[in-house]
Order: structure tokens, then C-alpha cells, then sequence
């Protein structure tokens, strides 16, 4: 058998991509349209999410934008029934809204904190994942893309605070989710599977870190992280392209319930 382009062909199909404003979500919003999905790119902050949109549209690709916070019940219903309104289908789901609030020790941790995360990271996905698992029932397919993490695979202490309690167990229970999820929708052709990305580039996740410390310690963290990737160094949102796009197509038809690290090989040391 030859492999062929139109394995990764998306044409008609319909994409929604939370988190689709900046970094990660952007990039993916932008490898589905290129591989002809029309893509619904969602996010809280909409400005974000038109200007991504309007970068897909300018390519010749089809893509809209919609708000939403995707820890409130009523706004992720809200942009389910607009995309049933729409297109009539979901094809693929993409849950990659996510944050991270400033890291400190879990004896130091705060509970407001805790809760403002998981209410985004993990919350979030359930809460697209249940709202858009009817229209996938109705067409008897579809794949759901999970973005957990390696830091919900495994602890990282090196010798300071890189990454907070809530994220990692964020993370971990979003691998959890995925694989009930791909349990319980199999026999429907519903396929449900994570990627675990390692440290990358160009996502917004250490925004609020930035604000708590200095240049020194900012180099001492890009220092540590990057000697504990095998490849040397940290990727480009760019990178999960590919891998992205397998789960997505047909290509992976017969992958549900798995995790996908995409780390340098952090996690095989």
C-alpha cells in the first residue's frame, strides 16, 4: 500500500479549536485549515480569535472566530448550538484552552488559584467534550484531541518551582478523561486521544510567572529545562503540527485512547 496526501485530507470536514487566539491553538487552527477543515476558532479573548481567523481566511482557507469561556456551562452551549446551527456537524474537537498561574510550592499554594486553574484546564475540557459529543453521535464519528501535558505524566523539581501543583494535576486528569472518554465512545466511532507536549515556545502559559521573577531566574529555569530535553532544546508551536494532523485525519483510524508524548524524548529518560 502506498500512502497517499488524501489520508490527511480534512476537506468539509469541521473543526473546533478551543484556545485558538495565540500559540499552540493558533498553530493548530491554522494546520486543520490548511488541510481543508473549516475551522471554528474559539477562545476568551476575541480579538485573538478574529485575528486568527482572519490569518486563515486570508490563505484562501475557511475559518471563523466565536468567544467563549470554556469554564462557563452556558457559554460552551452557547458555541455548540451556534456550530450545529452553522454546519450541522462536528467533526473534530481540539481542547487545548488552557493556563497556568504562577508556580510556588504546595504548601505555599494558593486554593483560589487551584481553583481558577482547574476550572480551565480540566473543567474546560469536559465541559467541549460533553458538549460536543451529541453531534458527533449523530454522524456516528469523530476524533477528539485532548492537550495534556508531560508534567501530567511525571513530577519535574529542580531544586525550584517550574511548574505549580494544579497544572500537573490538571494534566494528569485530562490523560484520565481521555481515555474513559475513548472507552466509552468507541463503538460509536467517536475516537479520543492526547498529546502530551513538552516544553515549547511561543504559548502564553508562563505569562503570569514572568511577572513574579527576575531575568536571572528566567535563565536558570531555560537552562534546566533545556538541559533535561535529550534534543537540547525546547520546540516551536509548528512542531505538533504533524502529529496534530494524524490524530485528526482518517490516517489514525484505528488510535483511540492514547497519549502522545511530543517532549524531545523528556519522557523516555
Amino acid at each position: 500500500m502506498t500512502l497517499s496526501a488524501s489520508l490527511f485530507d480534512l476537506t468539509n470536514r469541521i473543526a473546533l479549536v478551543t484556545g485558538a487566539g495565540s500559540g499552540l491553538g493558533r498553530a493548530f487552527a491554522e494546520t486543520l485549515a490548511d488541510a481543508g477543515a473549516h475551522v471554528i476558532c474559539a477562545d476568551r479573548h476575541p480579538d485573538n480569535a478574529a485575528t486568527t481567523a482572519a490569518t486563515i481566511g486570508a490563505r484562501g482557507q475557511a475559518a471563523i472566530s466565536v468567544a467563549v469561556d470554556v469554564s462557563d456551562e452556558n457559554s460552551v452551549a452557547a458555541m455548540l448550538e451556534d456550530a450545529d446551527a452553522r454546519f450541522g456537524r462536528l467533526d473534530i474537537l481540539v481542547n487545548n484552552a488552557g493556563i497556568s498561574t504562577n508556580p510556588v510550592r504546595t504548601h505555599e499554594f494558593s486554593i483560589a488559584d487551584f481553583d481558577r486553574l482547574m476550572s480551565i484546564n480540566l473543567r474546560g475540557v469536559f465541559l467541549c467534550t460533553r458538549a460536543a459529543l451529541p453531534l458527533m453521535l449523530r454522524r456516528r464519528g469523530g476524533s477528539i484531541i485532548n492537550i495534556a501535558s508531560i508534567l501530567g505524566l511525571g513530577g519535574y523539581y529542580p531544586g525550584f518551582t517550574a511548574i505549580g501543583v494544579n497544572y500537573a494535576a490538571s494534566k494528569a486528569a485530562v490523560v484520565g478523561l481521555t481515555r474513559q472518554v475513548a472507552m466509552e465512545y468507541a463503538g460509536d466511532g467517536i475516537r479520543c486521544n492526547a498529546i502530551a507536549p513538552g516544553w515549547h515556545r511561543g504559548t502564553a502559559l508562563a505569562a503570569e510567572r514572568r511577572g513574579h521573577i527576575t531575568p536571572e531566574e528566567f535563565a536558570r529555569f531555560e537552562q534546566t529545562v533545556t538541559a533535561a530535553v535529550p534534543l537540547g532544546r525546547r520546540a516551536e508551536p509548528h512542531e505538533l503540527a504533524g502529529l496534530l494532523l494524524y490524530l485528526a485525519a482518517d490516517t489514525s483510524a484505528y488510535v483511540t485512547g492514547q497519549v502522545l508524548a511530543h517532549d524531545g524524548g523528556w519522557t523516555a529518560t
